[in-house]
């Protein structure tokens, strides 16, 4: 079998779809994206196509140490994303091949399903209360929200209280056994992060994420220190490299790989294995499409310290289309009392709509995210 084509769509609201074709017919499809560069990575994804025609599609460990070290420059969001969305493809294609998920060429699953957490949002405590509400009420054991506004280095203490309101009316709607995540986005400095991870220990949260941005990481020292909350990082990592002093240093309890931004499936089941080794549970990051939700719960499924899968139903970006439009067996992400079933089809076990994903790229995508100032005029982390 040998490589033919790769074609990439470019589709609402913010994704990029990548299909790779062979000369048996056996098609893989793979979502390499970085949110608000797309076309950035398309043309990454285009310049390590000319390596990738004629080639086997079934060495993907070859190709992907190809793609990675053999362009000397290596690592970063742009290069990792569309080497990860090309080793999805690949390894959907060896499962189709095979007549077998990919997780069953990972060695099979250690579990049959996964837990999933679902976003909220709302401008005020109440408002995010009741959605808070609504999302346990259909299901869900855990959900995730914003902790913060954009918030200067070191800030007023009304910033403080408005989170700890927020947190404290969700904890009050859900009960005491509903895990909530807070995610401060790297909105934050080590000085607040340090206030805030204190004020928000009484709410017994399920984990704090990005309390500092990942080049700030040996700030998470001293966050650690006031708080019992675990601390979640990740999504802003790339490589198992990116990983190695994070891990090593031991203030992180949940790792958060993006399997469309850290290498795709053989980088993070090698990312997911180094942190079972430091005892550091694995929450794969993906606020994005169906193929990458996909691509997460192969992993989910053969990493035995995996305990939580992010899903973007019903997320507040996915305003014009969301996951289950692009795909014809839907019920492959049907939600049940909290959890959702580890795919059994072959590949990667979703069958993508190509007609629809050829019509909606014709409307296609220019997502940016917002660009914040703070009261003084000067630049704010989103």
């Amino acid at each position: 079998m040998k490589i033919t084509k790769l074609t990439t769509h470019i589709v609402p609201p913010r994704w990029l779809f990548l299909k790779i074709e062979t000369d048996e017919g056996i098609v893989g499809w793979g979502e390499p994206v970085v949110e608000g560069r797309a076309l950035t990575v398309q043309a990454a994804v285009h310049e390590l196509e000319d390596y990738l025609i004629g080639k086997d599609p079934f060495l993907i460990e070859d190709h992907w140490n190809v793609m990675y070290r053999g362009g000397f420059y290596r690592g970063g969001a742009v290069h990792m994303s569309a080497i990860s969305g090309i080793d999805q493809a690949l390894w959907d294609i060896k499962g189709k091949a095979l007549g077998q998920p990919i997780h069953s060429l990972l060695g099979g699953q250690v579990r049959d399903k996964i837990k999933v957490y679902s976003w909220i949002g709302g401008d005020r405590p109440a408002d995010v209360a009741n959605n808070a509400r609504d999302v346990v009420a259909r299901g869900f054991k855990a959900i995730k929200l914003n902790g913060c506004e954009e918030m200067q280095i070191v800030d007023s203490y009304d910033k403080v209280e408005k989170a700890v309101q927020t947190i404290a009316a969700i904890r009050e709607a859900v009960g005491p056994y509903i895990g909530i995540g807070v995610d401060f986005h790297g909105r934050v400095h080590k000085p607040m992060a340090k206030v805030l991870a204190k004020e928000l220990d009484p709410y017994k949260l399920m984990f704090i994420e990005e309390p500092v941005l990942s080049e700030n990481k040996e700030a998470l020292r001293d966050i650690v220190n006031h708080t019992s909350t675990p601390i979640a990082l990740g999504e802003r990592l790339y490589s198992r490299w990116d990983y190695k002093q994070v891990l090593s240093d031991g203030f992180v309890d949940i790792i958060q790989p993006d399997l469309s931004h850290a290498g795709g499936i053989t980088e993070c089941r090698k990312i997911a294995a180094m942190a079972e080794a430091y005892d550091v549970a694995l929450a794969p990051h993906c606020p994005l499409g169906p193929i990458a939700l996909a691509a997460c719960l192969q992993i989910d499924a053969v990493s035995y310290n995996a305990f939580i899968q992010e899903q973007s139903l019903g997320i507040h970006y996915n305003k014009s289309n969301d996951i289950l439009d692009y795909i014809s067996n839907k019920d492959v992400f049907q939600y049940a009392d909290g959890f959702v079933n580890i795919p059994q089809g072959p590949g990667l076990g979703i069958e993508v709509d190509e007609a629809y994903v050829i019509e909606r790229a014709k409307e296609g995508h220019r997502w940016r995210n917002p660009i914040w100032r703070h009261e003084d005029g000067s630049f704010a982390e989103w």
